[in-house]
């Protein structure tokens, strides 16, 4: 927690969320509205229709349309099948977690809001106050896989942290409040760092994912820079930690290689076009992009190679269209 000047600030700034506000809104799971699933359901359908009845009458089957049709409605079918039973019942179920969740919540007594604003911790209140912590770390941990759970317990922690900083300020050396302040401060820095590391692996996966199935580099992007910053709130309180840093590396990886194939992309299309120098130039910047990140590994190192050897061959490919064109015209 080094580093920061402002903690009451850097807190509010993590979370909007504050005791006696309106509760945190769960973010709904990524789904794919109606219309757009069906119409890549129906795009694969006809692509397996006509992919396999060119197939077929290669192979001179009789009726080629019949087996084609047919297969093409079983992925049709199974497509449909998907959505409406498989995908809308695993949603149905991650929402009902959420709801359970919200109950779980609401039959634990006093908020740890009303506790905190107390002048002076007791040791009755700060065992209290503990337990009333330990409890919904416990309901957290249930739903494991629901971000904003381990959010709102990290947020009590870290609300907690803080009054405990002022009361350790003020407490006498021999008063009997001091030893209890200092089991407190233990446990619940344990389950601070324990909630703030399971939000920031649930919300990056979940923003990941996201960014996989988005369909424009720009979307794959927004979803992927979301994630990262997710993580960099989290190292804002434990820069340090092994496990972030190491999730933070491969995201920045995952960004990396979205952005290093859109340039890739972009120039197999230029190259199959005949424009030699622009897919030349589409190369270099992904090669350029590449060596900003000043980040070395065996992977980086033979897509750059396969990049390089690409822009050889279109360099010679283009050195053999120029002549081609400057002979055509000395014709």
């Amino acid at each position: 927690m080094t580093g920061r000047t402002n903690r009451e600030y850097q807190i509010d700034r993590f979370s909007g969320r504050k005791a006696g506000q309106t509760p945190y809104k769960y973010r709904r799971p990524f789904w794919l509205p109606a219309s757009s699933y069906y119409v890549l359901t129906a795009a694969a359908t006809a692509a397996v229709f006509f992919i396999f009845c060119g197939i077929l009458q290669e192979a001179r089957e009789e009726a080629p349309w019949v087996t084609s049709g047919i297969l093409a409605s079983v992925v049709l079918g199974v497509g449909v099948f998907l959505r409406e039973i498989v995908l809308r019942k695993a949603r149905a179920r991650y929402l009902l977690a959420q709801r359970n969740l919200d109950a779980n919540l609401k039959i634990i007594p006093a908020p740890v809001g009303a506790n905190l604003n107390a002048s002076k911790l007791t040791i009755q209140k700060n065992a209290s106050i503990i337990q009333e912590i330990r409890q919904k770390s416990e309901a957290a941990r249930t739903l494991g896989k629901l971000s904003d759970a381990h959010l709102e317990v990290f947020e009590m922690c870290d609300e907690y942290l803080l009054l405990n900083k002022r009361q350790m300020e003020t407490v006498g050396i021999g008063s009997p409040r001091l030893a209890a302040l200092r089991r407190g401060k233990e446990v619940v820095e344990r389950l601070h760092h324990f909630h703030l590391l399971s939000w920031a692996q649930n919300e990056t996966r979940s923003l990941t994912r996201e960014s996989k199935v988005r369909a424009t580099i720009s979307e794959k992007l927004e979803s992927a820079q979301r994630a990262l910053e997710t993580l960099n709130s989290a190292l804002e309180f434990y820069p340090n930690d092994k496990q972030l840093l190491e999730s933070e590396g491969a995201l920045r990886e995952f960004i990396t290689s979205i952005k290093v194939s859109h340039w890739v992309e972009q120039a197999e299309r230029a190259a199959f076009k005949g424009n030699f120098k622009r897919a030349i130039n589409y190369y270099r910047d992904a090669l350029f992009f590449m060596a900003r990140e000043n980040v070395q590994s065996e992977d980086r190192i033979l897509i750059a190679e396969k990049i390089n050897a690409e822009i050889e061959k279109l360099q010679q490919l283009s050195l053999k269209d120029t002549k081609g064109n400057l002979t055509g015209k000395s014709v």
